[in-house]
């Protein structure tokens, strides 16, 4: 598989802990993570945003671009701004986090999601100095393989990314991730 694909940019209707919205054309020159979530996801919460707490704890801030992307493609009306902000400050996430915007014509997928055609939450997004997608993995991604992989692209060094492996379809978040289940159409 090619070492990277074109990368639209990111849809948001807001951002929190951050004094201006990021995009990924203004971040260009350094590397990117984007940890895509749900505050009612348990793998979200126990594995993906510690992780990239400490990820952004671990690189410099000009190195490394640690970002958030609260992405809810279910229980819509339990996971608005207000609760999203409340998690945010109780959890103590200070990374900068981007609200992905609502899907059009009554889509349940937020675009951002849609756009990266992604399986549910946690997805880690990796992007190159150029805003080039090399890596795109749902579920949570082991420490030690995201590290080599982060320093890779400091360094200036190519990542390969991996097929992604589909989700089961299952209903139910499991100790990997929550995926998206698709809307009943019968």
């Amino acid at each position: 598989m090619s070492t990277q694909s074109a990368a639209p940019e990111w849809q948001t209707s807001q951002w929190l802990n951050t004094p201006m919205p990021l995009s990924l054309n203004a971040l260009r020159g350094r590397p990117i993570m984007v940890t895509a979530f749900q505050m009612l996801c348990p793998s979200c919460v126990s594995h993906s945003l510690p992780q990239a707490q400490k990820v952004r704890s671990t690189f410099r801030e000009e190195d490394l671009a640690v970002i958030g992307l609260h992405t809810v493609f279910e229980h819509h009306a339990a996971m608005g701004a207000v609760a999203l902000e409340a998690f945010l400050h109780e959890y103590r996430i200070g990374l900068p986090v981007g609200v992905d915007a609502p899907g059009e014509g009554g889509d349940p997928l937020p675009r951002t999601m849609r756009a990266y055609g992604m399986n549910g939450t946690p997805t880690t997004l990796l992007f190159d100095r150029n805003g080039g997608l090399v890596r795109h993995a749902f579920g949570h991604l082991p420490d030690l393989q995201l590290g080599a992989e982060l320093a890779l692209l400091i360094a200036g060094g190519p990542v390969v990314m991996d097929e992604e492996t589909p989700p089961d379809g299952g209903a139910n978040c499991t100790a990997d991730g929550c995926p998206v289940v698709p809307p009943n159409r019968s």
